[in-house]
């Protein structure tokens, strides 16, 4: 994409011209799409090795895994357990306490961003619902992002009243990580359906409105370290909001927040939103580079 001479969005570029990115000199660099992929594909190889030729890098899947021997478990997961056993084990306490930590450092929803193996899934969905939408084939579907919490209160219900963590059952996330680590099972079919429901009836549907999973680590990146920085650049072009399935988190991209902004003598802001998963895609597309990541505990490091 080549955001400093076309203002390219997710709808008028072709897929996979997403993964470059060109530079300001003309220079072609991996955008961070491709390096989320990279990323994504790398970690999930890492849990295939380890289990086929006993690699014993990183074990297990993404609700609980072990990596170099430090126990890692999956913050929902952990909830689900307590509420289903009304126990939580020592191991669990120590793997879910390190993912914490790691994610109050690089950002809560960078999960569903740079680890989730739906999430690539998901993007090539999104892909072929605005194709659809472009030639009036679809509508345009959007709902309250707010009715994750409904599924996420609801979900840890069903382990607290049933004694078993069911959401386990049809977490497409869940489904693929043990796919790709064990095999494939006819649980793939449900993964499917999710799919489909995305390409056709409403963008990113499972991850903005459904998984617990996200919204979970939603609550834990408030307060992480890792942020997208937002500069007085922004001439709210709107191009972000063009490319990001969690759009509200850019508000202040709008002109009339801007002029807000503008009227306090505020240059510079942080995007704090839950939903934020920063994936970088605002930040490929910002043709006044008034968008980019920020660590903001820099200053004390």
């Amino acid at each position: 994409m080549d955001k400093y001479n076309k203002r390219e969005t997710i709808k008028n570029s072709t897929f996979w011209s997403t993964f470059w990115s060109t530079t300001s000199e003309g220079k072609k660099k991996f955008s961070y799409r491709m390096k989320r992929w990279i990323l994504v594909i790398g970690i999930h190889l890492l849990f295939f090795l380890s289990f086929f030729i006993d690699l014993q890098v990183l074990e297990g899947t993404l609700n609980g895994s072990r990596f170099l021997g430090f126990h890692m478990i999956d913050p929902f997961t952990t909830l689900e357990v307590w509420l289903a056993t009304y126990h939580i084990p020592i191991n669990i306490i120590i793997g879910v306490s390190t993912i914490i930590i790691v994610y109050m450092l690089v950002g809560g929803r960078t999960y569903c961003a740079w680890v989730c193996p739906y999430g690539i899934l998901s993007e090539y969905g999104e892909k072929l619902h605005n194709i659809l939408v472009k030639k009036k084939i679809i509508k345009e579907r959007k709902f309250d992002h707010r009715v994750k919490y409904i599924f996420w209160v609801g979900f840890l219900s069903m382990a607290f009243f049933s004694g078993f963590i069911i959401f386990e059952s049809f977490s497409v996330v869940g489904i693929l990580s043990r796919t790709i680590v064990y095999g494939w099972s006819l649980a793939l079919i449900w993964v499917a359906i999710v799919f489909s429901i995305e390409v056709f009836f409403s963008r990113r549907a499972w991850c903005s409105y459904i998984c617990p999973i996200g919204t979970t680590y939603g609550m834990i990146g408030k307060v992480s370290a890792l942020r997208i920085e937002w500069n007085d650049n922004c001439d709210s072009c709107m191009v972000c909001h063009d490319v990001c399935f969690e759009s509200q988190v850019l508000e202040i991209t709008k002109a009339k927040y801007k002029k807000q902004i503008n009227d306090k003598e505020i240059k510079t802001q942080y995007i704090t939103g839950a939903d934020c998963t920063l994936c970088g895609r605002c930040v490929d597309v910002c043709h006044v580079d008034a968008l980019k990541f920020d660590f903001r505990l820099k200053d004390l490091v």
